[in-house]
């Protein structure tokens, strides 16, 4: 028997205070919600438009992790675990692959808007969701705003290539790197809000068409890296020792941020339970395969103690090695399309983990409005990419990369949790995939994932902590007061199984 409160076994006392806390969301309910038809329930208008196949999620997915995180971040990883970095991304993966089975089984079993926010709801309970969906803040909303920073960089590595000249550092480095207000990093939020006003179909074939660019570009790099390519550069492999594989592997992290963004997609999906799973694992595997032959390449053709300070490390690499601008350029122009491909992807997928996060109540009923033209949330697309710019404008690179890696983590670890929560408490559910080797890979994800956070600076710590304390702070405020599951469940509505 479970109680009504809580879904927790009758037998078990629990303090009325925290009854909302501990309840979870049943799966019938989620899934009901997110069926086609009027939501009844939120009045908040038409249901989103089922549009994307395989192809478009898979793309998302790519698109939303192929960026900055190897055209910007492997010049600040590099110096941390010198020719060891190729070994750093491998670890990432590794950490990431075990966390990518789980999405993969979460999203064919749980195919919602909400992603592992919504997994944590069904799993461990509100208070935990709105833990995870706050990380969520910073995996996907704080690394829109570090990836746009990254496309100014390379706008300005264009502009000197192609032109001769660059934007002062005024108006294109964030405070504390020198600047007062990051214009360019404004200009490509904006972009991206746009084009997602529009619709998501028209998003999905322009995230399509960049990523074919993005792909293009850096077969060109390795290209032309390759036939640079010195075997000294890659002695001594490992001059910093396990501990800067270790170090680089946080940081480099954040280059597989995104993969889930296909989670996101649930209730736009034709056949989400099939396509969802797949697009998660294959974009994966794209992107890992990618990013070593890049590493590769760009170690091999450059000494790393070279990459210390570096920005546009890619662009410089094929400016030393041709001799002239022309590769730069190339370069540079096909980086802006990639990056900007990541902006628009990772802020969809934060617009719709926000929906899903109104539509229970936790946050206020603006984000879940759908616009009836577009069948998409206009006025919450609006808002978020107001915000990410103005983060975007105001704070540097390397404190958003960390800040985002360590709200990454944290998410990860709650879906692997979820998994195997889900398996014992549901496993009676549809699922259109499963992880293999249960429940040894979950394990192994969320040991990954405590093994890379603890290698975080303690700086990253401090802010986590009180980015998690704000957010405990604004649940008690407002979400735990306004969640329309727990109001229903005080109704009489039987919660848990």
């Amino acid at each position: 028997m479970f109680s009504r409160e809580a879904g927790l076994p009758a037998s078990h006392a629990v303090p009325r205070s925290l009854r909302g806390v501990l309840r979870t969301k049943p799966v019938d309910a989620i899934l009901e919600e997110s069926s086609d038809g009027e939501d009844e329930g939120t009045g908040e208008g038409p249901p989103l438009r089922r549009t994307m196949g395989l192809l478009e999620l898979t793309f998302f997915s790519v698109g939303a992790t192929l960026g900055t995180g190897i055209f910007v971040i492997l010049g600040e990883a590099v110096p941390k675990a010198g020719p060891a970095v190729v070994i750093s991304f491998v670890l990432a993966a590794v950490t990431a692959l075990f966390s990518a089975l789980s999405y993969a089984e979460l999203a064919g079993t749980i195919p919602v808007s909400g992603s592992s926010y919504s997994y944590a709801y069904a799993t461990l309970g509100e208070g935990v969701a709105w833990v995870c969906g706050w990380c969520l803040l910073l995996e996907y909303g704080v690394s829109i705003s570090a990836v746009a920073v990254g496309w100014g960089q390379y706008v300005n590595e264009l502009l000197d290539s192609a032109f001769g000249v660059s934007l002062p550092d005024a108006i294109s480095q964030p405070p504390g790197d020198g600047g007062t207000f990051n214009i360019p990093a404004v200009i490509v939020v904006l972009l991206a809000v746009i084009l997602l006003v529009r619709g998501v179909s028209e998003s999905a074939v322009a995230n399509t068409i960049m990523v074919f660019i993005k792909l293009i570009t850096l077969a060109f790099f390795c290209a032309i890296a390759f036939t640079a390519f010195e075997h000294d550069n890659l002695s001594p492999f490992a001059p910093l020792g396990v501990a800067g594989i270790s170090a680089g592997a946080s940081q480099v992290f954040f280059s597989y941020i995104g993969f889930d963004a296909a989670s996101t997609a649930g209730e736009e999906a034709k056949n989400p339970r099939r396509d969802l799973p797949l697009a998660i694992l294959i974009s994966l595997g794209i992107v890992t395969v990618v990013y070593v032959a890049v590493a590769l390449a760009a170690l091999g053709a450059m000494p790393w103690q070279e990459f210390e300070g570096s920005e546009a490390t890619l662009a410089k690499i094929v400016t030393d090695v041709t001799g002239g601008s022309w590769a730069s350029t190339i370069l540079s122009g096909g980086a802006i399309i990639a990056i900007a491909s990541v902006v628009l992807t990772v802020l969809y997928g934060q617009t719709r983990i926000l929906f899903a996060m109104s539509r229970d109540g936790l946050i206020p009923p603006i984000f879940a409005k759908v616009n009836r033209r577009t069948q998409s949330p206009v006025a919450n697309t609006l808002i978020t990419g107001a915000w990410v710019a103005l983060l975007a404008a105001l704070v540097p690179l390397g404190r958003l990369t960390e800040a985002t890696s360590i709200g990454t983590l944290f998410a990860f670890m709650l879906v692997n949790i979820g998994v195997i929560v889900l398996r014992r408490t549901r496993p009676d559910l549809p699922r259109g995939f499963t992880s293999p080797f249960f429940p040894i890979t979950p394990l192994l994800g969320v040991g990954f994932c405590i093994y890379l956070m603890a290698r975080l600076s303690g700086t990253t710590w401090q802010v986590f902590l009180v980015w998690m304390a704000a957010g405990v702070a604004i649940y008690f405020l407002y979400g735990y007061r306004h969640s329309r599951w727990r109001a229903e469940g005080a109704d009489g509505v039987e919660v848990g199984r």
